[in-house]
């Protein structure tokens, strides 16, 4: 008479072991498709906002991400990095700003930055948007990007302005905002 063996089902350690592996070739295999998805090249054109990222940075429709060339907003969404004052303003400028869901892009000198997103001038109908969250006191003007002497003029002034006006990040005195006066 021959007995028949008893086979205890898989150490639970197995079974975790395939879901483990199972969840990184899945993993690997989004990030892989998602690369491969995005535009390498965009043209001066209009096009789709998926969504707004932070007061700089938008996601096309496309999967492209977009910075604004010329300005820096507050940083909102940097990891291991607080949110900064007036950067939820400035991303809810820039999310009213292209709230009818298309822009037109315009390229300079440089065409991305070194985090591979795509440096444009932003413009809903004939506003910029790069000048004016800098008008607006959203942002500052960042010179450190190759572009147009004229463009770097045009933002200047916008930023002269907004800290004439003590608009935005320019009501920020010594760290404190300034009180307003009450009559």
């Amino acid at each position: 008479m021959s007995r028949r063996r008893y086979r205890a089902p898989a150490a639970p350690g197995a079974i975790l072991g395939g879901l483990f592996l199972l969840l990184v070739a899945w993993r690997i295999w989004q990030e892989t498709n998602r690369t491969e998805n995005l535009p390498s090249t965009l043209d001066e054109r209009q096009y789709d906002v998926e969504r707004v990222i932070d007061g700089d940075t938008l996601l096309l429709a496309n999967r492209a991400r977009v910075r604004l060339i010329g300005v820096d907003t507050p940083e909102t969404v940097k990891p291991e990095h607080p949110v900064e004052p007036w950067g939820p303003e400035a991303t809810q400028f820039t999310r009213a700003f292209v709230a009818a869901g298309r822009v037109r892009l315009q390229f300079d000198k440089e065409r991305f930055d070194r985090y591979d997103r795509f440096l444009a001038y932003v413009w809903v109908e004939d506003r910029m948007l790069n000048e004016e969250l800098v008008r607006a006191g959203l942002a500052r003007v960042e010179l450190a990007y190759n572009y147009s002497p004229a463009m770097k003029t045009r933002f200047r002034r916008a930023e002269a302005a907004a800290q004439a006006a003590h608009r935005g990040i320019w009501s920020v005195a010594a760290g404190q905002l300034v009180t307003p006066v009450r009559d």
